[in-house]
């Protein structure tokens, strides 16, 4: 436990235990950390009276003053804790946003607002919408826009005073039909500031009322003979129909929902938000974030949704979420679906976060072609507890049947990637029978003996299939050479993956879908596919000398011959001399038959 100061302990003393946001302060009196809390004393005092370690640990070593503020509810302190950290940015807490500038729709605030697009979000009054993560998808949904609404492009400032002074001339647009000449008077305020809210609507999602209304229009023109204009109508229903059909269908009764998906990976967090109306998702976004004190996705969960709500402007009044919040959101419906079609619109916000993550690998990949070996290595280190990245890493396994034939296999890892050109095999020369011990000190003491006399440099880390018995042995010829302290060994036992270290008589269970667990079972695998391969054709070679060289007449071609079409002696002893003829000749086929059936 820390040393704490008497103003902490005095305050730690009083905490009250109602809802309320905790604010840490370092020596220089800078804000370095902000949290909320459902209980004030029971949630500040966990920080001081547990055994903290890492990250956390060095949090707590820099407290130096803490303040407090109670407020009535657990929304409260979520939304108080959320502008706590926009406006002071402490150095222990995550910021939710992107690194990224996406792209938004503006609607200008003017009196005939503008609608355009743009990657810088101003304070001046203006309307939002967005962020889009495709541009493509921001221009199709603006040039439906345009092709729907005539609105004006141009920058010029429209007011009562230039409008009846006509200083304005009318542009192309307007010849075009892409604008109704509002700088003219030819269309008043109140017909553009129906055509902007049926547009704030069609942005929004709710393209149903939109299609009401243009075809209640529809049908008033054409009950009043306007053809023309009832014609006009129908071409925009019908544009907005295609653009509607090719938004994500869910289901229709689904009217009002956000979803928001989330996945750890590695030293990342991922949240996918998911915006749901009238049935179709209209939007989708996905930010990952850095973790900066261990976190999981579950202490930034409530921290992530007013992020995205607030940034969205949404009001949905259900959440489908991926477990239940810690805290309760004012006015929200949170649901954690275990079937039916909200659970496939969560699935559908996984599927989201993991396409953004293959995505951002491959973009990566193509800047840094090395970085996946990288970031291998780092991960090798830090599960395995070495002091530096293994990028030469040798794996051994040995293979025989019976006793007979023993080899023993190398297979080689440089910068995260197989060296095959390295692989090597060992004929075992001193063991006789199925003694495994003996065989890893026979391959240790030939190859690592050979790079010491030679001078040559040895790998950081060297792996050998099997536990604590072969561990032994490979680790007794090292200290022998020498060189135990130069070679990080541990040993990989088949049934559980677990690894074994040297003076650690606990085996390490490392994440099975870890890359740095799989990169060792490849390695692993690797070895013993080559040594079985060499343990096969010593075999063979052995069959071919032992059974069929013996008899006289035969010799090593015509007895691999045999065993190519045949596939083994048994079977050789058991075929006719005619069928044997057909393979090797009348002469050697009566050789072959005599020597089994005499």
């Amino acid at each position: 436990m820390t040393e704490l100061s008497p103003s902490i302990r005095e305050t730690l003393r009083i905490l009250p235990q109602k809802p309320g946001v905790y604010q840490y302060f370092d020596a220089r009196g800078e804000l370095i950390y902000v949290g909320k809390a459902k209980n004030l004393k029971r949630r500040v005092n966990s920080y001081f009276n547990k055994e903290q370690e890492g990250k956390v640990l060095a949090l707590v070593r820099k407290i130096h003053r803490l303040e407090y503020i109670v407020v009535d509810t657990e929304a409260d302190a979520l939304l108080l804790e959320n502008n706590l950290i926009k406006r002071h940015k402490p150095r222990y807490n995550i910021m939710l946003k992107d690194d990224k500038t996406y792209p938004w729709l503006c609607l200008s605030n003017e009196e005939f607002p503008r609608l355009f697009p743009t990657r810088r979000r101003i304070m001046d009054g203006a309307s939002y919408f967005g962020p889009y993560p495709s541009v493509k998808l921001l221009n199709t949904l603006l040039e439906v826009i345009h092709e729907i609404y005539p609105l004006r492009t141009c920058r010029y400032k429209l007011d009562e005073k230039s409008i009846a002074e006509k200083k304005i001339r009318l542009c192309l647009e307007y010849h075009m039909k892409r604008c109704a000449g509002p700088c003219q008077g030819l269309q008043g305020k109140e017909d553009y500031n129906e055509q902007i809210s049926q547009i704030k609507a069609l942005i929004r999602g709710h393209i149903a009322p939109v299609l009401q209304t243009l075809h209640r229009q529809m049908m008033q023109a054409a009950a009043n003979l306007q053809f023309k204009k009832a014609q006009s109508l129908k071409m925009k229903i019908e544009l907005l129909q295609r653009y509607q059909s090719k938004s994500t269908v869910v289901n229709a009764a689904l009217t009002d929902l956000d979803v928001m998906g989330t996945k750890e990976d590695g030293e990342s967090i991922y949240f996918n938000y998911l915006r749901v109306v009238d049935g179709r998702v209209i939007q989708a976004h996905t930010i990952e974030v850095k973790k900066k004190l261990d976190e999981t996705p579950a202490d930034l969960l409530e921290q992530a949704i007013v992020e995205f709500r607030l940034q969205f402007k949404s009001k949905a009044s259900e959440i489908i979420l991926p477990f239940p919040p810690s805290f309760a959101l004012k006015g929200v419906k949170c649901t954690v679906p275990l079937a039916g079609d909200k659970k496939k619109l969560l699935e559908l916000s996984l599927q989201n976060i993991k396409y953004f993550i293959l995505e951002k690998s491959k973009r990566m990949d193509l800047t840094d072609p090395d970085r996946r070996g990288k970031e291998l290595m780092v991960q090798l280190q830090k599960a395995l507890g070495m002091e530096k990245p293994p990028l030469h890493i040798e794996c051994f396994d040995n293979s025989n049947f019976e006793g007979d034939y023993p080899v023993g296999a190398m297979t080689v890892s440089r910068n995260g990637k197989l060296s095959k050109r390295d692989y090597r095999h060992f004929n075992i020369r001193t063991v006789t029978g199925a003694d495994d011990y003996a065989t890893m000190e026979e391959v240790f003491t030939r190859h690592y003996g050979r790079l010491v006399q030679e001078g040559q440099p040895l790998p950081q880390l060297v792996i050998v299939d099997g536990g604590k018995g072969q561990l032994s042995s490979a680790y007794r010829i090292l200290r022998e050479l020498g060189i135990e302290k130069d070679i990080f060994l541990v040993g990989i036992a088949e049934r559980l993956e677990e690894i074994y270290k040297v003076g650690d008589p606990l085996p390490l269970l490392l994440d099975k879908k870890s890359e740095a667990l799989r990169h060792i079972q490849l390695l692993r695998d690797e070895a013993h596919r080559f040594g079985i391969t060499h343990y096969r054709k010593r075999h063979l070679k052995g069959l071919i000398k032992t059974e069929l060289t013996d008899i006289k007449g035969i010799g090593a071609e015509t007895a691999s011959v045999l065993l190519h079409h045949f596939r083994s002696v048994r079977k050789i002893k058991e075929t006719s001399i005619e069928e044997l003829g057909q393979c090797v000749g009348k002469a050697k086929a009566e050789l072959v038959w005599k020597h089994f059936h005499s």
